[in-house]
């Protein structure tokens, strides 16, 4: 049997915190689904860890790229995140919103960003998103790609349905 875990926002973070990439998913004007792979922003070491929202998750968009005309017609977006190399996979779905302080920019600013916008943190097209996490899930297998081989060929060699491979999680806020 697969069991769902409640886990928390902080479970989720960490799970991402070394993904590189993710799909960015906005609704089309047209209603069809859209993704676009984004980096998600880390705060610079030395902020206040306290201040840390661990339920929000940051980007650096283009103001006038199609991902923030979508969100700013419809703030319903889904976050995609995969990596391979150690069977963890999440999707986080939540509600965009642009935001326009200097601060929060200054909090996520980094070289590699700078190279996306030429005139740097000032730049009038740089766009900062903040995700605000409504829901998650997750998928992880903690068992290694020869121990998760052996469970499927014993699956398959009893005439089994194979029912539980890692873990599988969700993350609600408490309310």
């Amino acid at each position: 049997m697969n069991t769902t875990i409640e886990s928390s926002f902080e479970q989720l973070q960490e799970m991402i915190k070394d993904i590189r990439f993710a799909m960015f998913v906005t609704h089309a004007e047209n209603g069809q689904l859209h993704a676009w792979p984004m980096t998600t922003q880390k705060a610079k070491m030395g902020s206040n860890q306290e201040d840390y929202e661990h339920d929000k998750l940051w980007f650096f968009m283009s103001r006038s790229s199609d991902p923030v005309a979508n969100l700013l017609a419809n703030p319903h977006v889904n976050v995609s995140y995969a990596d391979p190399k150690s069977d963890t996979y999440v999707s986080v779905s939540g509600m965009a919103r642009l935001v326009d302080s200097m601060n929060q920019k200054e909090r996520f600013w980094n070289t590699m960003t700078e190279a996306w916008f030429k005139e740097g943190i000032t730049d009038p097209d740089l766009a900062l998103i903040c995700v605000h996490i409504d829901s998650a899930e997750y998928w992880s297998v903690r068992e290694g790609k020869l121990a998760q081989a052996g469970k499927m060929l014993k699956a398959t060699l009893m005439g089994e349905r194979l029912t539980e491979m890692g873990e599988h999680g969700k993350v609600t806020p408490h309310r």
